[in-house]
C-alpha cells in the first residue's frame, strides 16, 4: 500500500503559477489531472525561481 505524499506548495500558489503560465483554464475544466507533465515541470521550475529570488532578497 503506497502512501500519498503531502504537497509542499499550497493550492493557492499552484493556481497562481498556473495562471501565470497560461493553463489555469485547464485546471478549472479538468482539475489538476488535466495538465501535462511539461506544464507541471514548468510550475516547479517557476516555483524554484521564485524561491531563489526570495532567498536573494532576504540576504
Amino acid at each position: 500500500m503506497g502512501r500519498r505524499r503531502r504537497g509542499v506548495m499550497s493550492e493557492e500558489l499552484k493556481y497562481e503559477l498556473a495562471k501565470d503560465l497560461g493553463f489555469a483554464d485547464t485546471i478549472q475544466k479538468d482539475g489538476w489531472g488535466g495538465i501535462t507533465t511539461k506544464d507541471a515541470g514548468n510550475m516547479v521550475k517557476r516555483a524554484i525561481q521564485m524561491a531563489e529570488q526570495a532567498a536573494r532578497k532576504g540576504r
